[in-house]
């Protein structure tokens, strides 16, 4: 198995990375290499400072670098020696399973709809965030930023694309699946969420469970959460800040740690042909090794595969 990372990407890039890397190999199995893209001098500099215990590496090149001020649209074009252009080429080829960054999401975006394409079928693809539950477990919200604006039948589509990944990635057998919505009864909400009730409410595609409200996010009422990416955006952003305001006070118990967004590491980006995982901008050494080892655990599970078979189910 093959893992690319953007070593140039992220805030902290490349000694964040490259640190990031160093922690993974800790890690994982003899059988993942990780293919570092960017800057070869940046990155060997980083590498005999960061203690790696593993010769299971390569270095490709990059010379050029992307920037969280790049246009999203143009960049990879502008750009074509940059560790993202260059990743999602070895990507389409098959010379990676994954490629993970913690650079421009834009970009990422991109380049998982326009290098490696979307599975066919899929109106748009999408990404998600996980929920830390009560009960230990964690849940599942998306779309949380991909696209603002939805229609009834790209949500429903996001049902299944989150159900496929609860299952496969996660774990959960037959995921309750949920519409986040203002009120319980079909009737509530705005016409977005009343048509979608409507469209999901008897579907055989996943396990609908009906309308949760903002005060469900983290009890057990359900495993998956389907929103447009305006609100799940809104919804990630606020128990961020949340988390961080009770950080500042001294007020995380065993709980609550577990919004630190450093446990996560990486989003999938769903319903693309490839394993495409985009991390924090911020992220620092823990974030990056926990988002490649989310990379590794989503070629495991062989996720797009099941995505065009459960598509194909519809």
């Amino acid at each position: 198995m093959r893992i690319g990372i953007d070593m140039m990407g992220g805030d902290h890039a490349p000694m964040a990375t490259t640190k990031g890397a160093a922690l993974a190999l800790q890690e994982l199995a003899d059988d993942v290499e990780l293919v570092l893209l960017g800057n070869e001098t940046a990155i060997l500099k980083e590498i005999e400072n960061s203690g790696f215990s593993s010769n299971n590496y390569s270095i490709v090149h990059c010379p050029e670098v992307v920037d969280m001020n790049d246009h999203p649209a143009r960049v990879l074009v502008q750009k074509p020696n940059s560790s993202l252009a260059v990743g999602f080429g070895l990507l389409k080829k098959g010379a990676l399973d994954a490629l993970c960054s913690a650079g421009n999401t834009g970009a990422m975006l991109v380049g998982s709809m326009y290098s490696i394409n979307s599975i066919p079928g899929i109106i748009r693809p999408c990404i998600t965030s996980f929920l830390p539950k009560e009960d230990g477990k964690d849940g599942l919200i998306l779309d949380v930023g991909a696209n603002a604006d939805c229609k009834p039948d790209v949500l429903y589509q996001f049902a299944i694309l989150g159900s496929v990944y609860a299952e496969s990635v996660m774990g959960i057998k037959n995921p309750r699946v949920a519409l986040l919505n203002i009120g319980e009864e079909p009737e509530k909400g705005n016409l977005l969420s009343q048509a979608t009730h409507e469209l999901m409410k008897g579907s055989t595609d996943f396990n609908f469970v009906g309308n949760v409200e903002g005060r469900d996010l983290f009890d057990n009422s359900c495993d998956v959460i389907v929103c447009d990416g305006f609100t799940g955006n809104v919804v990630l952003k606020e128990a961020e800040a949340f988390f961080k305001l009770m950080y500042k006070r001294g007020l995380v118990d065993e709980y609550f740690a577990r919004f630190n967004y450093e446990n996560y590491g990486g989003t999938a980006v769903l319903g693309v042909n490839g394993n495409v995982i985009i991390g924090h901008g911020i992220s620092n050494d823990v974030a990056i090794k926990n988002m490649i080892v989310h990379s590794v655990e989503v070629v495991n599970a062989r996720l797009t595969d099941k995505i065009k078979i459960a598509l194909n189910n519809e």
